[in-house]
């Protein structure tokens, strides 16, 4: 019976040996992992202030349908230039002939 014991005893403190080889394997592993959790949360931080920053950034920007209204309005008033120009073109000519015939009518 006092044998029995001890092969019980010795198998049981081999369990106990092992399982708290394999709790100090599985924990270290843990603390690794944790770690590793640690840096990526950081990370998954920093991300998310930049994503705050650009989005705080484009809510200033205009939308497609306000870009096309630039678009529409810059055409426009090209075609206000153009016209504006041409008109100018014709006053200077005047101007121009008035002046020549000044000069030489005004001996």
């Amino acid at each position: 019976m006092v044998n029995e014991l001890k092969e019980w005893l010795g198998l049981a403190a081999l369990a106990i040996s092992v399982g708290g080889f394999i709790y100090a394997w599985i924990t270290s592993r843990s603390k690794v992992n944790e770690e590793h959790l640690k840096s990526v949360d950081a990370t998954l931080a920093n991300h998310a202030l930049r994503i705050q920053a650009i989005e705080g950034e484009l809510k200033h920007l205009p939308a497609k349908d306000d870009v096309n209204d630039l678009k529409l309005a810059l055409a426009e008033l090209g075609g206000t230039v153009g016209r504006l120009d041409e008109s100018l073109n014709g006053i200077s000519r005047t101007v121009r002939r008035v002046e020549d015939f000044l000069m030489k009518e005004g001996k």
